[in-house]
């Protein structure tokens, strides 16, 4: 590896590669601020991000790893593209990613290993973690109890967790309440959070860590109702580390299940994840 994006810190020895992108608003503020400031990029037809096509050039990469399942996500396709048609002495592969469903994850998992001639290795790493979330599936069917699951993937406006998330929860031995597999986050009203009375309320904002999420939570706390509802009288509302896990397609999907089935199941599952994947509110 030669270069990264702003995004990306796992492992963390990649802190160490030049950044070649940038986002073009501030990050800074409450979700609905940084909602709006997006939404207005998007509504002028302009990108999110900025790619660094001079750092690109110096940096001769042979490959270029980019997705087009998000634009507010990540850099997109076309970004990538036309950041390359800069570049006059290579030309280098670009691999697109479009993940929905955990099939998607799979099947990028495998184009990468394609792309850089180790399919076997790709393989290799697909069958493993498949092996081993089918476990934690397999004993999950085998409880009692299956918990109602509400995903929260932002804060303000709500957004429900769709694409691998619904997955994920079952997976995990919950009922997923919104969002469907494979498809792209839904917004959500409190209205219908409300009147679902989850058991259990996840709290895992896109490209926010738990401390970052726990600065948004008085947008929630203040909602009518917040304090009747079922998963918060039972103490059932957690924040995860959406950012490290649940929000990025990858490996890592991995931990995001293993965080989920202790989460829903204690009794029967144990990974060591809390206190850095999820903390109970």
């Amino acid at each position: 590896m030669v270069g990264r994006s702003h995004e990306c810190d796992y492992p963390p020895e990649v802190g160490r590669l030049p950044v070649c992108t940038r986002p073009k608003f501030a990050t800074q503020g409450t979700s609905r601020e940084i909602d709006q400031r997006v939404k207005a990029l998007l509504q002028e037809a302009l990108s999110v991000y900025q790619v660094d096509a001079e750092l690109l050039r110096a940096l001769r990469p042979t490959h270029i790893v980019t997705q087009t399942q998000c634009e507010v996500c990540a850099v997109s396709l076309k970004e990538v593209e036309q950041a390359v048609g800069e570049l006059t002495e290579s030309k280098p592969t670009i691999v697109s990613l479009h993940p929905n469903a955990l099939a998607d994850v799979w099947a990028d998992i495998q184009r990468v290993a394609d792309a850089l001639e180790a399919r076997e290795r790709g393989g290799q790493l697909v069958e493993k973690l498949q092996s081993r979330m089918q476990a934690i599936a397999d004993r999950s069917k085998t409880l009692d109890t299956r918990p109602r699951v509400a995903c929260l993937e932002w804060i303000e406006p709500l957004m429900a967790a769709g694409n691998w998330m619904p997955e994920l929860v079952e997976m995990a031995g919950g009922v997923n309440l919104f969002g469907e597999a494979g498809r792209h986050s839904p917004w959500m009203s409190w209205e219908a959070l409300w009147q679902s009375q989850p058991d259990v309320l996840l709290i895992l904002p896109c490209g926010f860590d738990i401390k970052r999420s726990r600065q948004d939570l008085p947008a929630l706390a203040r909602k009518p109702g917040w304090s009747e509802l079922k998963a918060v009288r039972d103490r059932q509302v957690y924040v995860l580390d959406g950012n490290q896990y649940f929000n990025r397609p990858g490996p890592r999907l991995l931990e995001s299940l293993e965080i989920l089935a202790e989460i829903l199941h204690p009794r029967a599952f144990h990974f060591g994840h809390g206190g850095t994947g999820w903390q109970r509110l």
